[in-house]
Order: structure tokens, then sequence, then C-alpha cells
């Protein structure tokens, strides 16, 4: 971690950040006067996002860290509470779509790594990050899903199946706290122009398919402390009126 404490300004987690979805919505965050602790392996990626949100007055703070590193996951979350105490708001962006390929052809390695990284990895961010979403007063988390994991389709292999089961559990995990002031959702983004979709559909032209800007307004709206939404599924296609 590099960069001094900010505790007048909302804290923010962003996995995933170095680029696409993970990036417009930490760049959205940090325009907003949240300070955002951007996490991703691509420390090229990060430092040009640092460069982009300090020129435009923002703070935030590098994490060069691979989610599949389980114990670094637990020692960021020491890490935030020594610095700052609290966390205000989690993204959880960070995926990885592994092989388009039959079930019965999937590489036992990549399959694990995908499930790791898209389910397990976030169990440990919840372990991890809990305690001081807790200390907010006004905690906001939120995961981004995606249609394959309601609508079965063949091919989509472990991340279909990490997805679903990130659902499944980000719906107990939203259960666990009804009575509680954290607010957990997850947003189906839908069809996007990222890394991620380019690897799945190479043959589609991106210039047909909406920015990741334009689910900021979406994100700010789930993170803002007068939204009381919690424990849904939120399909972009369906909220285009943030």
């Amino acid at each position: 971690m590099n960069k001094g404490n900010t505790p007048d300004k909302p804290l923010a987690v962003v996995t995933g950040a170095s680029r696409g979805i993970g990036a417009a919505i930490a760049k959205g965050l940090a325009d907003n006067g949240i300070h955002v602790i951007l996490v991703a392996r691509t420390v090229g990626g990060l430092e040009e996002l640092d460069n982009e949100i300090t020129r435009s007055g923002g703070s935030c703070t590098l994490v060069p860290l691979d989610l599949l590193d389980f114990p670094a996951i637990d020692r960021l979350g020491a890490t935030i509470f020594q610095r700052w105490g609290k966390l205000d708001i989690f993204i959880s962006n960070a995926a990885m779509l592994g092989q388009v390929a039959p079930v019965n052809h999937y590489d036992p390695s990549i399959w694990a790594d995908v499930i790791n990284l898209n389910l397990v990895a976030n169990q440990r961010l919840i372990r991890s990050f809990d305690p001081l979403l807790r200390q907010s007063g006004q905690g906001r988390a939120i995961f981004l899903s995606a249609a394959v994991a309601r609508e079965t389709a063949p091919y989509w292999g472990a991340y279909a199946v990490s997805k679903s089961g990130l659902e499944t559990m980000v719906d107990i995990y939203a259960k666990e706290n009804e009575k509680t002031r954290l607010r957990v959702n997850i947003v189906d983004p839908g069809i996007t122009k990222t890394k991620l979709r380019s690897s799945a559909f190479p043959g589609e032209d991106p210039g047909n398919l909406k920015k990741p800007e334009q689910l900021v307004p979406l994100f700010l709206e789930l993170c803002s402390a007068d939204c009381q939404i919690h424990g849904q599924l939120i399909k972009y296609e369906e909220a285009k009126n943030f």
C-alpha cells in the first residue's frame, strides 16, 4: 500500500480495478470524493488509473494483489483496520473467464483457478472486510455477477458455476445482515465492453457494446448512504433510471 490516510473521506475497495468495469467504478467513486483502494494484479494498469484519478483531483491507494493469495486478503483487511479503522464500500468486481469449453474437456487447474477467484476469494474478502463494513455504520457491499449464473448455457463451465455459487453466497450474506445497517447487493451489468467479454466472444464488434462508464451512476446510487436497497439482484438493463 502507498499514500497517506484520508480520514475525512469515505473509503472504498474495488477489486479488479486496473481496467474495464472496475476501473470505471473506481474512477466514478473517486470523482465523488471517495478515497478508493485499487486492488488488481496488473501494476501498470493500477498506476495509469492512479494518474487519471489524481489528475481529476481524487485520491486512491494502490494494492497490487493476486486474490488467489488468500492469506494476502486477510492481511489487506488487517491493514485497512490499522490505517483507517473501517470500510464504507466494497465493490467485488474481479473475475476470471477461464475456458469456454465442454465440461468434460475442461482443464482441471483452470477450473480450480476460476472457482477460487470468482467464488472462494469472495468468501475470504467477506470474512476480511465484514468487521470493517460494520464499523462504517453505512457499509455497502456490491458483487458483480452475470446472466449465465441463472441462464444455463453450454460451454460456460466454471465461470457459470462460480457466478451461480457467488449469487447464492451473497444472498445468504445479505439475509445474515437484514438486521444490520450493512447493505449487500448483486449487480448484473449485462453485455458490456470488457476484456472478459472479448475473450468469450472474439468475433463480436466492441463498438456495439455499452461502455463500462455507463454503469457508474447505478453503482454510485447503490453506494450512497441514502440507498436502502438490500439483498437484491439488480440487472442494469432494468435499472437504467439510475
